[in-house]
C-alpha cells in the first residue's frame, strides 16, 4: 500500500489525488501471430462464450463476513478469520515454509497450519506492530519490513513519539522459528529508510548466507538516529540514502551479524517519468471540489492531478504584484484577488517551469524501488520502482546493476513483477491510486491501472501489451493491481493476481498481446464507504491459491477443471512441490516427467489446433492403453509413439510443443 506525492515546491498541499510518476513507453503493439496466437485466440473465444453474463462481480452485496461471492472456475477451500489480536488490523503479505503460511499484518505476523487446508489452525500470532511487516522465510529464519516512524524495536504497542530516538525500528527484523510457537527475536538491521518491501536473494555459490534487497519509500531519518543517513540532491552521490537500495547479508549461522554491505545505487541517469491527467470520475471530483475551496476564499490551484493552496506569502506577494501593476496603492482590491484567482495556475505553471530551468532540466527519477522480484535461477530481477520498470543483473547479488529501464505513460506507479518460468517475458503492475482509491470503474481507462506486459529480447524490455481486471467495480471498492505470482502450468504463462476489493483474476498471458482471464473469485464491499480489504496478495502453493485477505484473515482456494484449464493441466502443475516459497523470490518449476504431463500437452495442442483432431484422438488412447502397461511392452510402445511425434511435429502449426510432447513420452519410457 503506498500513496506517493511529490508536491510543488510553491505548494502546500491540501489533498492527495491520483499522483506519482508514471513511465513512458506506450503504443499497443500488433497482435503475435504463430502457434501461440493461435492458441490464445481459441482460449479466448471459449473463454468469452463460457464466462457468465452478465459479470456477476459488478454488483455485488456488501459486507464483512457475509459479502455476496462471485467465483468461476475457482473453489473457495476455506475462509479463516484473523486471531483475536489481528482483528481489525491490516493483513500484509505472505510467505510459505512446509505447512506453513507466513502472514504479515501492520499488528506483526500470524503463521497458519495448512496441512488440512479446509481447517488452517493458528500455530502462532506475533503481536510486532509495524508498516508493512512484509514477511520472507528462509530455512530457519523469518524476516519481517518495517519501515513507519513508531514501529518498536521491541515489538511494544505504545508507539515511539520522539522524533529522534532509540527505540525506533526502521529495517528488517530477523526471528530464529526453529520453535514455531516461539519464535526467537535474534538480529535486526536498520536502514535509512526503512523497509517497505524487501526481497531474498539465495546466491547458489555462497550457501553460507543469504541476501536481502531492501526497498524503502519512507522520508531519511535523522542521522542522529541512524548514523550516515543523508539527503542530498546528488543522484551519485554515495553519501546520500536516496537513490539507491541496500543489500543485506545474512549468515546463516550467525543471522545476528546481519548487516548491510552495500548500497546500489541503479538509478543514475533517470528523469521523473510522465504521468497521465485524471480519469473522468476523479477529473469531475477535482473540479468539485476546487470550486468548492475557492469558494471559502481559498487561493487553491491544481497541478499534476493534485490540489495545492499557495502560502500566504506567495499569494500576498503576488495580490501586491498586481497592485503595482495597475499602478495602484494600498490594500488589494476585490478585483486584484479575482484577477489572481484566474491567473494564478499558470503564473504557478510559470514558476514550476523557471525552476525546472534553473536546475537544469527536469526533475530527478525515482529514488527508490517499490518492490524487487529476483530470478536467482536466470541471474535476472524485475524492479518495479516508482515511475519505472526495470531489468536488472543480479549475477553478484550484492552488486545489482541495471540493464535497462522503460517508462509508461499510462502508469501511475510501477509496483511488482513477475517474470515467466523461462524468462522470456515479465509482467510488471501498476498501483494506480496507491491502494487507496477505486481504479475500475467503469469510466476508468483500460490502460490505466493495468499490468503491462514485456518480452525479454537481448537483455531489454519490448512493450507487448495490457491486462487489467475486466469486471467493472463500483466507488467503494478500492480495487488496484497488487500482488500475484506465475501457476506452473506447463507450456503456459499463467497467473493468479490479487486486485484488493477487486478480488482475484487468474489469467493467461502466454500471449502477451492477447492476455485472456480463465478463473476468478471476488467478494462485495465490506460497507458503503470505501475501505481497504479483499486480497493484498495471492500466491500458489503446492497445489493451493492461498490468500491474505487485507481486513477478513486468510482464505485458500483451489482452481478447478474447464475447457481453458484441463484436469490434465492442474494434474500436472500440481506435480511441482516446493519446500518453501517467497513469491518475490521467483522459483524456477520444474515437471517431472508424468502421464498427466503428457495428456496436459496433448489438451494444449488440441485447444490450439497444433495436431489434426485424429492424432489427438489416437495420441490419447495410446498413452491410455502404454499407462495401463508395464515392463519392456510399455517401454517400447511410448518409444514408438515418441518417435511417431518427432515426424508429426515436422508438420504441425506448434512443432515446439509436439517436440514437448515427445520428450516427455521419451522420457516415461526411460
Amino acid at each position: 500500500m503506498t500513496c506517493p506525492t511529490r508536491t510543488a515546491r510553491t505548494l502546500t498541499a491540501l489533498a492527495c489525488a491520483l499522483v506519482s510518476g508514471a513511465c513512458a513507453s506506450g503504443t499497443t503493439p500488433s497482435g503475435s501471430t504463430g502457434p501461440q496466437a493461435g492458441e490464445s485466440a481459441r482460449l479466448r473465444a471459449a473463454a468469452e462464450a463460457a464466462a457468465p453474463r452478465p459479470d456477476p462481480r459488478t454488483d455485488l452485496s456488501a459486507g464483512l463476513f457475509d459479502a455476496e461471492q462471485a467465483v468461476w472456475n475457482m473453489r473457495l477451500v476455506s475462509s479463516t478469520p484473523a486471531s483475536t489480536d489481528f482483528v481489525g488490523g491490516i493483513n500484509s503479505d505472505l510467505a510459505f515454509a512446509g505447512d506453513l503460511v507466513f502472514q504479515g499484518s501492520f499488528s506483526g505476523f500470524q503463521v497458519w497450519d495448512v496441512s488440512d487446508p479446509r481447517r488452517p489452525t493458528l500455530a502462532k500470532a506475533f503481536h510486532c506492530p509495524a508498516s508493512q511487516s512484509d514477511v520472507s522465510v528462509y530455512r530457519h529464519l523469518l524476516f519481517v519490513s518495517g519501515e513507519d516512524f513508531g514501529a518498536r524495536l521491541d515489538c511494544g504497542t505504545q508507539g515511539v513519539r520522539d522524533r529522534v530516538s532509540p527505540e525506533r525500528l526502521r529495517g528488517i527484523r530477523i526471528f530464529d522459528i526453529t520453535a514455531i510457537q516461539n519464535p526467537r527475536y535474534v538480529a535486526n538491521v536498520q536502514t535509512c529508510r526503512g523497509s517497505h518491501t524487501h526481497t531474498l536473494v539465495e546466491d547458489p555459490r555462497d550457501p553460507a548466507n543469504v541476501y536481502i534487497y531492501v526497498s524503502g519509500s519512507a522520508p531519511v531519518r535523522s542521522t542522529q538516529e541512524l548514523a550516515g543517513c543523508v539527503e542530498t540532491q546528488g543522484q551519485d552521490d554515495p553519501a546520500n540514502a536516496l537513490f539507491r537500495i541496500e543489500v543485506i547479508r545474512v549468515p546463516l549461522a550467525n543471522p545476528e551479524r546481519a548487516a548491510v554491505v552495500s548500497s546500489p545505487r541503479i538509478f543514475g541517469g533517470l528523469v521523473e517519468a510522465p504521468t497521465h491527467g485524471l480519469a473522468p470520475d476523479d477529473r469531475a471530483e477535482m473540479d468539485a471540489a476546487l470550486a468548492r475551496f475557492q469558494a471559502e476564499g481559498l487561493f487553491v490551484v491544481e497541478i499534476d492531478g493534485r490540489l495545492g493552496q499557495l502560502s500566504d506569502e506567495l499569494a500576498t506577494f503576488w495580490l501586491d504584484s498586481l497592485v503595482a501593476a495597475r499602478g495602484g496603492t494600498g490594500a488589494p482590491t476585490a478585483a486584484d484577488t479575482t484577477k489572481l484567482r484566474a491567473e494564478m495556475h499558470d503564473m504557478v505553471a510559470r514558476r514550476v517551469a523557471a525552476q525546472a530551468a534553473a536546475r537544469g532540466g527536469p526533475l530527478p527519477g525515482p529514488t527508490q524501488c517499490h518492490d524487487i522480484t529476483v530470478y536467482s535461477a536466470v541471474g535476472l530481477a524485475g524492479g518495479a520502482c516508482e515511475g519505472y520498470g526495470m531489468l536488472l543483473d543480479i549475477s553478484d547479488p550484492v552488486n545489482p546493476r541495471r540493464l535497462t529501464a522503460v517508462a509508461d505513460p499510462n502508469f501511475a506507479y510501477w509496483h511488482s513483477a513477475t517474470f515467466n518460468n523461462d524468462a522470456t517475458q515479465v509482467l510488471f503492475t501498476d498501483e494506480w491510486g496507491g491502494g487507496g482509491s477505486p481504479k475500475c470503474r467503469a469510466t476508468d481507462p483500460r490502460e490505466w491501472g493495468a499490468n503491462a506486459l514485456f518480452d525479454i529480447e537481448n537483455r531489454d524490455l519490448v512493450f507487448r501489451g495490457y491486462y487489467k481486471l475486466p469486471a467493472v467495480q463500483s466507488a467503494v471498492e478500492v480495487c488496484v493491481a497488487h500482488n500475484g505470482s506465475l501457476l506452473p502450468i506447463p507450456g503456459r504463462d499463467v497467473m493468479v493476481q490479487a486486485w484488493y476489493s477487486g478480488g482475484i483474476s487468474v489469467f493467461d498471458w502466454t500471449d502477451p498481446t492477447n492476455p485472456v482471464e480463465i478463473a476468478y473469485h471476488d467478494r462485495g464491499p465490506v460497507g458503503n464507504e470505501p475501505r481497504m480489504a479483499g486480497p493484498w496478495s495471492v500466491y500458489w502453493y503446492n497445489g493451493l491459491i492461498v490468500s491474505s485477505e487485507i481486513a477478513r484473515g486468510l482464505d485458500i482456494l483451489e482452481l478447478t477443471a474447464s475447457p481453458l484449464l484441463t484436469q490434465n493441466e492442474l494434474d500436472a502443475a500440481n506435480t511441482v512441490r516446493l519446500d518453501h516459497l517467497n513469491a518475490q523470490s521467483q522459483p524456477r518449476y520444474e515437471w517431472p516427467a508424468t502421464f498427466a504431463l503428457a495428456r496436459a500437452y496433448i489438451d494444449q495442442l488440441e485447444r490450439g489446433g497444433g495436431l489434426p483432431t485424429a492424432r489427438i484422438s489416437a495420441t490419447r488412447e495410446a498413452l491410455r492403453s502404454t499407462e495401463a502397461a508395464s515392463g519392456a511392452a510399455r517401454r517400447d510402445a511410448l518409444t514408438r509413439l515418441a518417435s511417431e511425434l518427432d515426424g508429426e511435429a515436422r508438420g504441425s502449426q506448434d512443432a515446439d510443443k509436439v517436440r514437448t510432447l515427445a520428450a516427455t513420452v521419451r522420457a516415461l519410457a526411460g
